[in-house]
């Protein structure tokens, strides 16, 4: 599991690579917490690039739901983009992009993101 953060204004697309299962999901967790905590302190938007993401368990889902929940009261907002087949069919599986919006590539995510004119 790989994460990279890039900071763009008030969001951050954070690039993954690998899997997340549950031998990983804990690193994944410490990973994503200096993001975390970026929000908390003022409310960001969080775009997961899984355009390298080989795999995510339901652990790694945990995650991104216990995650949710920290920025979601400060405002902010967790969106996911593009998906390879196989984790889109897991995410959809589990029904997770009815709790976070689902978006073909990131220029998209960061387009459903951007305040209206």
């Amino acid at each position: 599991m790989e994460l990279k953060p890039q900071r763009q204004a008030d969001r951050v697309v954070l690039h993954l690579a690998g899997r997340i299962d549950h031998f990983n999901a804990q690193e994944f967790s410490q990973a994503l917490e200096p993001e975390l905590q970026t929000c908390r302190s003022g409310g960001c938007q969080l775009i997961f690039d899984l355009a390298g993401l080989d795999y995510i368990s339901s652990a790694g889902l945990r995650v991104l739901m216990l995650a949710a929940k920290q920025v979601g009261p400060q405002g902010g907002r967790i969106v996911l983009a593009a998906p390879r087949p196989v984790v889109r069919e897991i995410i959809e599986i589990s029904r997770f992009h009815l709790v976070f919006p689902l978006h073909a590539s990131v220029a998209e995510a960061q387009a459903a993101l951007a305040p209206p004119p």
